[in-house]
């Protein structure tokens, strides 16, 4: 039996493809799959009827040629057998799915389908997409977001350049400088010939993709052009399309808030590594949050700490600064207003202080991690070291003295053990690690 869409999603794509469609194909009803065997790669075909249903990918095949569908398709994504009964459970679509993906069909490795936006947002972004044009409740998005503005010169454009991306939402474009879009552009997965900074080789549809994504979360693209294996601390690409984003699988911080003492000592250790890795690094690109919780960060299976989510990282180039002109935002269009709705514009790339993501994370994260650990007077000290980090009112140099301190005493609370096999053996024989 095929899988039936809901009635939006089934208006939305009637006869032709239509940019991303495939996401509304969640709100169908998914249908009893035949009982797999219960290893963890079930049996041929079955994951390739279960994206069809559970992306929609019969219906709309804007996504087709894309890293994601390409996936599907080859069986190198497979879900457990336990899956297809709670991706049905109406009305609260996970903002996750887990699978194991294979690029050799030998060995299979855990990784997640995420939601790049909620399945609220999702509706809702659809319905103005139609209401921007005066349109019914259905319409095709597609065609209305080929006919605005903004996307007109994107078609005309060679090069993706700052006023292109000028009034886009995301942190990540909030300074654009051309060094850091070039480099958007040459590591861009989702298109044949990558590496030029040019867009010759872009068709109508793949500048779409890349300025819808863009435009409703960049984590996606910080992913591919900051990449885990250049020892960026971000979590492996392995494919998106629209409001969906494929990569490997990491445990989110706030399952580890009750760790034993050593092993919470060493991510907190790690997270305040990671934050100097993003003020100081070779490319020379300040990178700051806007907001951080508990599901911001992640640990890989090996204990790895890692960025779970970039979507509300910002990046300024140190080297060339932000390149947009002065006084040239744009009104607001759609495709400023895909989310959460038309934001306020934000505040000038030199109100960024150095110490903002620390102090972030000082209040908001560390505390929960860290608090009744260690006896004192070590405990005491943590405490302190954690209340001057995250003082908003302090100045720089004072936050980033205070974290500097906080992992000075973290760092003797670390254990070497095969637990932390992201540096094990080697911190037996190496003080470095």
């Amino acid at each position: 039996m095929e899988p039936q869409l809901g009635p939006t999603a089934a208006s939305l794509c009637p006869g032709r493809p239509h940019l991303l469609l495939w996401v509304s194909a969640l709100s169908c009803c998914v249908p009893s799959l035949a009982s797999p065997s219960p290893s963890l790669v079930p049996r041929i075909r079955t994951s390739y009827n279960f994206g069809r249903t559970f992306l929609g990918l019969d219906k709309c095949n804007a996504c087709i040629g894309t890293s994601i569908c390409k996936k599907f398709f080859k069986e190198e994504i497979r879900f457990d057998s336990r899956l297809a009964s709670r991706v049905g459970l109406p009305p609260d679509p996970l903002p996750s799915y887990p699978a194991n993906y294979s690029d050799d069909s030998k060995t299979w490795r855990p990784m997640e389908i995420s939601r790049l936006v909620s399945k609220q947002e999702s509706d809702i972004s659809d319905r103005r997409i139609c209401a921007s044009a005066a349109a019914p409740k259905t319409c095709s998005i597609e065609r209305i977001l080929r006919k605005t503005g903004r996307f007109q010169k994107w078609l005309q454009a060679k090069r993706l350049t700052p006023d292109l991306v000028q009034g886009l939402p995301s942190p990540f474009l909030r300074c654009p400088s051309q060094r850091l879009l070039d480099r958007v552009v040459r590591r861009y997965a989702e298109v044949a010939d990558a590496g030029s900074i040019f867009m010759d080789h872009f068709t109508d549809r793949d500048k779409l993709r890349l300025l819808y994504t863009l435009a409703v979360n960049a984590h996606p693209i910080l992913l591919q052009i900051f990449p885990g294996a250049e020892g960026w601390p971000l979590p492996k690409y392995l494919g998106s399309c629209g409001r969906f984003l494929v990569s490997t699988s990491t445990s989110p911080l706030r399952e580890f808030y009750g760790a034993a003492p050593d092993q919470a000592a060493d991510l907190a250790y790690q997270l305040l590594g990671v934050l100097e890795s993003l003020r100081n690094n070779d490319l020379n690109y300040f990178f700051y949050f806007t907001h951080v919780d508990a599901g911001t960060f992640g640990i890989f299976n090996n204990g790895h700490l890692f960025i779970r989510d970039a979507s509300a990282l910002g990046v300024i180039d140190k080297q060339e600064g932000s390149q947009a002109a002065a006084g040239a935002e744009e009104s607001p269009d759609i495709f400023s207003c895909l989310v959460s709705g038309c934001r306020a514009p934000l505040p000038s790339c030199d109100a960024v202080p150095e110490k903002q993501s620390l102090v972030l994370v000082c209040r908001r994260v560390l505390p929960q991690l860290l608090q009744g650990k260690f006896p004192s007077p070590v405990q005491d000290e943590i405490d302190a070291a954690l209340a001057r980090c995250g003082e908003d009112a302090s100045p720089d140099p004072e936050v980033l003295g205070a974290a500097s301190r906080l992992k000075d005493l973290l760092r003797p609370l670390r254990t070497c053990d095969p637990r932390f096999a992201y540096r094990y053996p080697d911190c037996k024989y190496n003080e470095k690690f």
